[in-house]
């Protein structure tokens, strides 16, 4: 579960609601209009089915899924699981891999491993491995697209939710006492709109953008490993090779931790 993002929704929808109860008091029920809120968000989705392929736009709540729930992964872990292969090939030869990699959590290592362990090309192995992690990014960036396109939608829509509030207060001129309430009205749809974009839809496609980058680096920091041991690197070379992907703050506690 992401803390984060729980945490950042919780605490931006509470002290929206916390602001519309201490600027309302009592008559909270002015922030609520039901049509507004259909116009912003059906809308919206509308919008977002009518520019998506539906095969996209049908996997929405899992993307929604992957930025709610998400399992950190270790970089440094990661390098030790490598580093640790690399030993193993460099000791009892590359081919005792084959056994070794059964409890890796990760199925790109197992492929990876077991391509060098078939003895494949080496340039083989990294077009493969690089072209799976093509793949892997565009369908990352196919379920950020969801959620960038209700972003962009949602305020049209409140804007469009204005103008049909504004029609119907203009035809009803002749009674004054009607104005105020029926400008409300017409504002609140901008307000959903606001809302909708800037603390949902937009912030969960940053932060689908953002595991994006966490699992390519990932992912890139298997492709070099797996290299590195097909090729029969040392294991402090491959150490070494891993450890640039790490900021620099993490290496230095590494290489105190091995100090130590």
């Amino acid at each position: 579960m992401d803390l984060a993002t729980l945490i950042g929704l919780f605490l931006g929808f509470g002290l929206l609601i916390w602001s519309m109860v201490s600027s309302a008091g009592k008559d909270v029920n002015a922030f609520l209009n039901i049509p507004s809120l259909l116009i912003v968000v059906g809308g919206g989705i509308a919008s977002v089915m009518i520019s998506s392929p539906l095969a996209r736009f049908v996997k929405a709540g899992k993307f929604l899924g992957k930025a709610l729930m998400h399992k950190e992964r270790s970089a440094q872990k990661l390098i030790k699981d490598l580093v640790s292969y690399a030993e193993i090939a460099r000791r009892d030869g590359i081919l005792s891999l084959e056994g070794a990699t059964r409890d890796a959590d990760d199925p790109f290592i197992v492929k990876g491993i077991q391509m060098a362990v078939d003895g494949t090309d080496p340039e083989l192995i990294e077009a493969i491995m690089n072209n799976e992690l093509e793949a892997i990014a565009e369908r990352h960036d196919h379920g950020k697209s969801i959620f960038e396109l209700l972003g962009k939608y949602a305020p049209a829509y409140g804007m469009i939710g204005t103008l049909i509030g504004l029609v119907v207060m203009l035809k009803n001129m002749s009674d004054p006492s009607s104005i105020g309430p029926a400008m409300a009205v017409a504002l609140i749809t901008t307000f959903y709109g606001s809302v909708v974009a800037n603390m949902f839809a937009l912030p969960i496609a940053d932060k689908l953008a953002a595991r994006n980058d966490e699992e390519l680096m990932l992912k890139t920091i298997i492709i070099k490993g797996v290299m590195s041991i097909q090729s029969g690197d040392n294991p402090r070379i491959v150490e070494q090779k891993l450890k640039t992907f790490l900021p620099p703050s993490l290496r230095q506690e590494e290489d105190k931790g091995q100090e130590d």
